[in-house]
């Protein structure tokens, strides 16, 4: 099936009659509930967060395109 893990999930869901499907949302809510809910209690513990966002970029061509950007 193509499309994103998303769409893939979503169009599995869709094949649960309504009693598994709300079955299933319960599920989810109770065991992403305390992730969503979670605050970091320090600055550090985001440290590191993203970083492979930034893999293979170069710094200092990405802020001077950015910075370029800024003046139009």
């Amino acid at each position: 099936m193509q499309g994103t893990p998303y769409e893939h999930a979503r169009k599995s869901v869709e094949a649960l009659d309504p009693v598994d499907q709300l079955r299933l949302v319960a599920e989810l809510v109770s065991r992403l509930s305390g992730e969503v809910n979670r605050q970091p209690r320090s600055l550090l513990e985001l440290e590191g967060l993203g970083q492979e966002v930034w893999q293979g970029v170069d710094v200092d061509e990405y802020l001077r395109r950015e910075r370029s950007s800024w003046n139009g």
